[in-house]
């Protein structure tokens, strides 16, 4: 059985951290961190996301990523039961 592949990359030079769960199309929108972008696919799947100025961090960075797509789904079935 393969293994699902997450790409991590960090460039040193513009202090930057991107991780890709899923190597699909996708665009990069704003979190509750102004360091930090998540990736989303078209139906607002998490796909994945970048953190700027990583080493400027002093702390540990903690942070929670929901998909609209998971969200949504919750929501109907509750709506039928």
């Amino acid at each position: 059985m393969r293994g699902k592949i997450i790409k991590i990359w960090y460039d040193k030079e513009e202090d930057y951290l991107e991780v890709l769960f899923e190597r699909r199309k996708g665009y990069f929108r704003e979190t509750e961190n102004d360091a930090v972008m998540e990736k989303v696919d078209e139906e607002g799947n998490v796909i994945g996301f970048s953190i700027l100025e990583v080493s400027a961090l002093k702390k540990p960075l903690s942070i929670e990523f929901k998909s609209r797509v998971a969200a949504v789904q919750q929501n109907t079935k509750a709506d039928v039961g």
